[in-house]
Order: structure tokens, then C-alpha cells, then sequence
């Protein structure tokens, strides 16, 4: 299944290889043998006082917990509680025996596909090895240490905390930051450890730095040679309008060996053989296939960044061009989907994938605080039509250049390139999160003479090694240094521009929590903005598990233990009080979740603001400004129970942004705005459409329409933003007879030449529903069909931000949040898990805006 956005993914093609060993030229196919250690290993901390069972894959953490030695690490305070974990040495252990047929292969491995992350690793006594990176596969050689019998395996893990500090009091020079925020809680120098950055704590998140085999372990033996990995990328040459398959086969060989690759794709009646020869040791071998076009249209995915000259502007454009087509990027950003990565499991991520594809994304930026997501993940993207902006993991910081450090990024780059290169649903590669930006606006206060240092380290770094390998290693996807970035400007600035995030360039990060989010010309006009958002908390039943009674207040120390970001629950309440009422009720209880609605109240509606105005500038040059190409909000995911810039909670519920979004991110949008006291509606469309306007007024007091305008029908191009609608404000109330701005509200949609309406209904507040003047308690009843999956809600008046919540019962709305203007009103529920008419009922509540005052 693919979509406009990959048109069709690569094709299955099939890799034959026929080998010629010896002076006999004896014909022998590849032979290999795998025996998996993963299982039942022994877990020990440093002086022996703990012993315990622990699963591979897995995370010390995970094992203690499972073992009963710990309690959920999520609950309340006990991510300060069990630092102790991360700040003790630990050895995984475990006993194999091995078949003669392997000992006797002239290569045998033992292979580690992720550890995390400084190791020892020593077979019945020897040392084999050590790693230092969690983001790469260690191999290492073993065959003349195994024996009859028992085999030992230790693996002997260092502290993260201890191991990044003492390479920091190596360092001939401080590399900022030192540590984090005392708000976040965390561990200091994670910029000297190759490892999940935000393990050490982030403003959304807690510290966790994890050890632990959290990958597969296994011996691997062969005689002749070894397929360590097939990667490939289509490449098209638009001068003949010829595709070609660039193939590599990494191989690990004993001894020369010559024989035959013959690579086939069936379904395009393509296949070539070649004649090659595999040199001893680790080789990279490509072969290109020439893909047959005589009888069948071939559509492989190409992908442009177009940096360009913008008409009437300044700058350049900044836009994706997939298969020749501009297109807007609509999505998020992706953070890491829990602590302990043993329990990111394939329905985990594909119910956060089919999230966000419902919420009509086609994007979805991998964010380089976290990790190289496993493979299953962009399995899912190809298959869902999910573009990814891949990140490479380094984030908001400087980092050492010495040579071992330099050293393990470029393994680290190479393999992962060639792990992910096949995949279509990546279309760039980034070097950095914001490290472009913290260099040039002086983050963390350098001075001049370290800034020159440091801009040495990140060229060394960015440029001269990760810029390198990518472009060596897949000239098939574009490559930025950094995000924000101004792109091709900050390349002719020496690669870190005065200003990363000049709007007339490449992307922007952008986040603003006191001024009025509802104004949109507090926004940016960028060509593309790939992080922005505000802060909601998760719903109450989300916390629920992980807190108890006396934790239910906004002033609680759990409700500030789990706040990360300075100040952030007074931001969202002071955002929140610009528009709406702030809840006051006596029952602490419910004062509390009332002020979690709010705050999801406040999010939605603040984040559906700024990306309707990134839509309607798709098209448009205003002031040297515009032509904004992409929306990316932050963020997707959370990593754990806490307020944070997520759309979707810990474990996969839905917040009312969510919801938002599959509105806002629709195919085919109306955006209304004032400007001058003047309201203009944009009709937006990734389609091409007639199109046609309509708009209907309500008092606030009253479910019968003041009024009803309609538009002429228009041409609405595909991938445009047309103003369909411009009226000043009082000439149309006016026109209503009975409107004044307190007391009325307007709806608006689109309609084809048929009348059919085409894409969501939106709405615009002609002032803050705080002022409102006839707002009432809507008195919401429930109407539940005899699943009770359906669920009809009746209201006696206009009802704003009408929240439907089942409690812990995991499944989705199918609308949500919405204002409701009818009387009735049908809503759908998907359950995720087996439950019943009764238990839904019970679970089920109502609450709509005036329910909080």
C-alpha cells in the first residue's frame, strides 16, 4: 500500500550468489550457520549483592522490575529513587554449549546487534571485545575459544554516568552543555557517551540511562563467506528517463573467493548476473541492475530538496519534491516510545504509526535525541506511506572531536546508513538537532575564542565525517548538516549561519508560550517548520497508574516532579487564561481534572492556529515571506505519564491535538483568519477541486443558524492555498440582523458543484469563549446503541471543545474535542481491546467547556 508521498515503494528483488572456492572451482552456494543466545541470561551488580534471572533483549532495568526487585519505575518519585541502577557496574552472564558442525567453520562470530553501551565482553575467560556504542552492531571473532561442553559469556557493563563523566575529565576542553536543567532531573555529560541522548533526562522526559543487551545476541559461522547486509537504492537519470538499482552486498570473507551475483526483480522481468570477486575481510560490493521498462511503466520514489530563488523574495525556497511533485510535509516529530527500549514492541509502534496516519501525516521526523528506530519501524513507513526525516543522533550540544569518538560516529553512521538506505519512506538525512542554532546564538555562553574551537569541532564533526559517509554511502535523498537550518545559506555561511532560523531559509524550530498563540501573526512566515508546538497534560486516567491521592493537584510535587520544561504548568495556564475561564472547583478532584482539560483545551487550539496559518502560506509572498512547504508540530509521542508538546499520551491515547489534527491535516481544508478586522477563509487542498464556501453563523445561545453565506464556486488547484472568502467583520454581522461579536460564533466548509461537503467543518471564535456572551451549560446527554460503539450525544445548546473519554479503556473516538452546533450528534468508538457495553458505560463521561467554570 503506498500514496502520493512514495508512489510505489521498491520492489522485492532477490540476491543469488553462486561461489567458485578453490582451484577446483568446485560451484558451492553460500553456507552459514546461527545459533541465537537471546533467553534466560544471570544479571550481577558490582559486588555481588544482587543475582538475578534477566531476559535478552532486555535493560537492567526491565529484569529488576520483572524479578520483583523494583516497582514500576514509572510510578511517582522512582526515577530519582532508582538512580542507583544506572550509577552501578552490572554483568549479564550466560552458559551455552556449541555443535561441533559450527566449531569446525573457518569463521565463527559472535555478534551483538545493541548494546547499551560501554562493555566488556569475554568467552571462558578471555576478552573478546569492548563497546562503546549503543548505536552499533559489534562482531567478534571467537572460533579458537569455544570448546566442548559449557561455553561462559560475560558481558560486563560500565555506568553510562560514571563512563561519560570520567571521558569528560579526560577532555582537554570543556564540550557544553556540562549538564541539564536542574529542572529535568537528569545526568550530567551525555554528550561524551554514545548513547540515547535524552536517557539522561529532557525536558519531556525522565532519566533513565539504561544498560543492557537490548538487541538480539548470536554466534554466526561460515566457511567461504558471510552476507552481513543487502542494501539498495533506486536511482533514476531523467536524461533518458532510465531507472537503475544500485545494489551493495557487505560481505565478510575468509579467503578470496570468485563466483557469480545474480540479482532479479520478478515483477519488472529484470535480472542481471555478474561475474565478481569477494577479497578477504569486511568488503563492500555494488552492482547496479538496469531496471527493464520496454513493457511496464516503472515508479520507483525519488526525492528532491528544492533550494531555490523564490519570486518576490529574498532567500531560497525550502521544499520536498517526491517523484517530481512539490509536496507539503504534513506530520510530527518522533521521540522515543519508552525508557527501557526492550518494551517498544512492533504493536506499540504500529498503533502510534497508524495514529498518525489517520491523523492524515505523511510525515514523520525522527528526532536525533533519541534512536536509530529498529527496522520493523520503517517497515511500517514503507508500508503506510509515512515520508521520515531521519535524524542522525546528536542533539543541543557540542561534542568531542578525539579520534575514538570520531572513530565509533563513523561506524556508527556507516552501518546505520546501510541498515536504512533501502527504505523509501526516508527522504533526508540530518546531522543535528538545533546544534547549528545553539553554535551560532550562544547557547551556552562561549566565548569568542571557544566559539571559533567549537565551530572547528562541528565542521570536523558534521561535515568532513557524517556530510562524508552519507554522500558516499546513498546519493539517492538529500543531506542537511543540521535542523534548524538555512540550508544551502548556511553552507556559504562556513555551515553555521548567523541566524539558523532566518524564515527567508531552509527550516525553522519555533516556540513561543506567552505571547497570544490565537494571533497568528506571532507566528513565523517560514518555508518550513519542522518543530513548534505547546504543552498539554495527559488525561487523568493516564496518570492514574502512576500516582496516588494526594498527587491530584496541579500544585501537587508530583505534578511539579513531572514537569520538565521551566515553568511549564504556569505557561499553560497562563495561555489558557488569554481565552477560557480557568477552572475553580471546590472538589479538588475535580479541579484537577478539569485543569487537565484545559490545558488539552488550550493546546489544541493553539497548535490548529499556527499549523492552519503554515497551510494557507503555502502559496502565497507576503512582506519577502511565504511559501511555507511543511508542518511538522512537536511532538508525536510521549516516553512516559507527564505534561508534555505530545499529541498522543503514553500508551497510545489520543489527546484532543490529536484529534485536531486529523482536521487540520486534512486533504482539504477551509482556514479562516482576521486581518484589519476583516475575515478572510483560505480554501487549502492537496487535491484539485471546484470549490465552493459556506458559511453559517450561531449565537452562542441558540442551536438555529443566525445566517447562512455561500460563496461562488471556484478553482481550487491541487497543492494550494486559495482565498475563497473576504468580508469585513461587522458588514457580516450586520448583515446576520441579531449578532454582535461577544454573542455569535461562525462555522465554515467546503462544498463541491454537487453540494457534497468536501473535508472537515472549522470554526472561528469572534472572541475569546471566555467573554462569550450566551454561553450555557449544554446539558449533554448520552444515547448509546446496543454495541455501544456508538454513541449519540444530545445538547440543548452550543456546546465548545465536547470531550468524550472512556477512562483506561484503550481504543479511539472516532471525533472528538469538537463544538458541538446541532442538537444530536453521532460519535463512533474503536476499541483496542476486548470490552463490553457495560464496561464502556461506566467508564464513559461528558465534559464540554462550561462543565470546568
Amino acid at each position: 500500500m503506498c500514496n502520493i508521498c512514495l508512489s510505489c515503494t521498491a520492489w522485492h528483488y532477490n540476491v543469488h550468489l553462486c561461489l567458485f572456492a578453490g582451484v577446483l572451482s568446485l560451484f558451492s552456494p553460500v553456507t552459514e550457520l546461527s545459533v541465537s543466545l537471546n533467553g534466560k541470561w544471570r544479571l550481577s551488580n558490582s559486588n555481588g549483592s544482587l543475582l538475578l534471572p534477566a531476559q535478552v533483549p532486555g535493560c537492567v532495568h526491565s529484569a529488576l522490575q520483572q524479578q520483583g526487585f523494583i516497582l514500576d519505575p514509572y510510578f511517582r518519585f522512582n526515577d530519582l529513587s532508582y538512580r542507583w541502577i544506572s550509577l552501578d557496574n552490572w554483568t549479564y552472564t550466560t552458559t551455552f554449549t556449541v555443535a561441533p558442525q559450527m566449531r569446525v567453520k573457518q569463521k565463527v562470530l559472535l555478534v551483538f546487534d545493541g548494546v547499551d553501551t560501554v562493555a566488556s565482553v569475554s568467552l571462558n575467560g578471555i576478552t573478546v571485545g569492548k563497546t562503546d556504542n549503543m548505536f552499533r552492531r559489534y562482531d567478534f571473532p571467537v572460533r579458537d575459544l569455544l570448546k566442548d561442553g559449557d561455553n561462559v559469556l560475560e558481558v560486563s557493563f560500565m555506568s553510562p554516568v560514571v563512563y561519560a563523566s570520567e571521558r569528560r575529565k579526560a577532555s582537554s576542553y570543556t564540550v557544553p552543555p556540562e549538564c541539564p536543567p536542574d529542572v529535568q532531573k537528569g545526568e550530567c555529560h551525555v554528550n561524551f557517551i554514545r548513547k540515547e541522548q535524552s536517557s539522561f533526562s529532557w525536558d519531556w522526559g525522565p532519566s533513565f540511562p539504561t544498560l543492557g543487551l537490548f538487541k538480539g545476541v548470536q554466534l554466526e559461522a561460515f566457511d567461504i563467506l558471510q552476507l552481513v547486509q543487502v542494501s539498495s537504492v533506486p536511482l533514476y537519470n531523467s536524461s533518458d528517463s532510465h531507472w537503475k538499482l544500485q545494489v551493495e552486498l557487505h560481505v565478510d570473507a575468509v579467503q578470496t573467493a570468485s563466483g557469480q551475483v545474480t540479482i532479479s526483480i520478478p515483477e519488472l522481468d529484470s535480472e542481471q548476473t555478474f561475474q565478481t570477486q569477494f577479497l578477504p575481510g569486511k568488503t563492500k560490493n555494488s552492482f547496479t541492475l538496469n531496471i527493464n521498462t520496454f513493457l511496464l511503466q516503472v515508479y520507483f520514489r525519488t526525492v528532491e530538496l528544492v533550494q531555490e530563488p523564490v519570486a518576490g523574495s529574498p532567500g531560497l525556497s525550502f521544499y520536498f519534491r517526491i517523484n517530481g511533485k512539490p509536496i507539503f510535509l504534513k506530520g510530527s516529530n518522533w521521540i522515543p516510545a519508552h525508557s527501557f527500549q526492550d518494551r517498544v514492541t512492533p504493536a506499540v509502534l504500529r498503533n502510534l504509526l497508524q495514529s498518525a496516519v489517520d491523523a492524515n501525516m505523511n510525515a514523520l521526523r525522527v528526532w536525533g535525541g533519541g534512536v536509530y528506530e529498529q527496522d520493523v519501524f520503517y517497515d511500517i513507513c514503507d508500508e503506510m506511506g509515512i515520508m521520515v526525516w531521519q535524524d542522525f543522533m546528536f542533539a543541543c550540544a557540542m561534542y568531542p572531536t578525539e579520534d575514538d569518538f570520531i572513530q565509533t560516529v563513523r561506524e556508527e553512521v556507516v552501518q546505520q546508513v546501510h541498515r536504512l538506505k533501502s527504505h523509501p519512506s526516508i527522504i533526508i538525512w540530518s546531522g543535528n538537532n538545533e546544534n547549528e542554532a545553539a553554535l551560532a546564538t550562544a547557547w551556552f555562553n562561549i566565548t569568542v575564542a571557544e566559539r571559533q574551537r567549537f565551530l572547528k569541532d562541528y565542521v570536523t564533526l558534521y561535515v568532513d565525517n557524517i556530510r562524508k559517509i552519507v554522500q558516499e554511502e546513498d546519493q539517492s535523498r538529500p543531506f542537511i548538516v543540521s535542523s534548524p537550518t538555512n540550508g544551502a545559506e548556511s553552507e556559504q555561511e562556513g555551515w553555521v549561519a548567523a541566524n539558523p532560523s532566518d524564515p527567508r531559509y531552509g527550516d525553522v524550530h519555533f516556540y513561543s508560550y506567552t505571547l497570544d498563540c490565537w494571533d497568528w501573526r506571532t507566528f513565523p512566515r517560514a518555508r518550513f517548520t519542522s518543530e513548534y508546538g505547546f504543552q498539554s497534560w495527559p488525561s487523568f486516567s493516564t496518570l492514574q497508574p502512576v500516582s496516588i491521592k494526594e498527587d491530584w493537584s496541579y500544585d501537587s510535587k508530583f505534578t511539579s516532579h513531572r514537569q520538565h520544561h521551566d515553568s511549564g504548568n504556569q505557561q499553560m495556564l497562563l495561555q489558557a487564561a488569554l481565552h477560557f475561564k480557568l477552572p475553580n472547583s471546590t472538589d479538588p478532584l475535580k479541579r484537577f481534572t478539569d485543569t487537565l482539560y484545559i490545558t488539552q483545551v488550550m493546546q489544541a487550539q493553539c497548535v490548529k492556529t499556527q499549523t492552519e496559518f503554515y497551510r494557507r502560506s503555502r502559496s502565497e509572498i507576503i512582506g519577502g515571506l511565504g511559501q511555507t512547504m511543511g508542518a511538522l508540530y512537536w511532538q508525536l509521542n510521549d516516553i512516559w505519564q507527564a505534561p508534555s508538546w505530545s499529541s498522543i499520551e503514553f500508551g497510545g491515547k489520543w489527546k484532543m491535538l490529536h484529534y485536531f489534527a486529523q482536521s487540520f491535516f486534512s486533504a482539504v481544508l477551509p482556514v479562516g483568519f482576521e486581518e484589519d478586522e476583516t475575515l478572510l477563509i483560505y480554501a487549502v487542498s492537496d487535491l484539485s477541486n471546484d470549490l465552493k464556501l459556506r458559511v453559517t453563523v450561531y449565537s452562542w445561545s441558540d442551536l438555529d443558524p443566525v445566517c447562512s453565506l455561500t460563496s461562488d464556486l471556484q478553482l481550487v488547484p491541487e497543492g494550494s492555498a486559495v482565498p475563497v472568502f473576504k468580508q469585513r467583520v461587522a458588514a457580516l454581522l450586520a448583515g446576520c440582523g441579531r449578532c454582535s461579536r461577544l454573542t455569535c460564533l461562525l462555522t465554515f466548509h467546503l462544498e463541491d458543484d454537487g453540494g457534497r461537503q468536501q473535508g472537515p467543518t472549522n470554526h472561528h471564535f469572534l472572541s475569546s469563549p471566555k467573554d462569550a456572551e450566551g454561553l450555557q451549560t449544554a446539558n449533554i446527554t448520552v444515547q448509546q446503541d446496543e454495541s455501544g460503539f456508538s454513541i449519540t450525544l444530545h445538547s440543548s445548546s452550543v456546546a465548545p471543545f465536547v470531550w468524550l473519554d472512556v477512562g483506561n479503556v484503550p481504543g479511539r473516538f472516532s471525533s472528538n474535542g469538537f463544538l458541538m452546533v446541532s442538537r444530536n450528534r453521532t460519535v463512533g468508538f474503536s476499541a483496542w481491546r476486548p470490552t463490553s457495553v457495560a464496561e464502556l458505560s461506566s467508564s464513559l463521561t461528558v465534559t464540554s467547556l462550561t462543565d470546568v467554570y
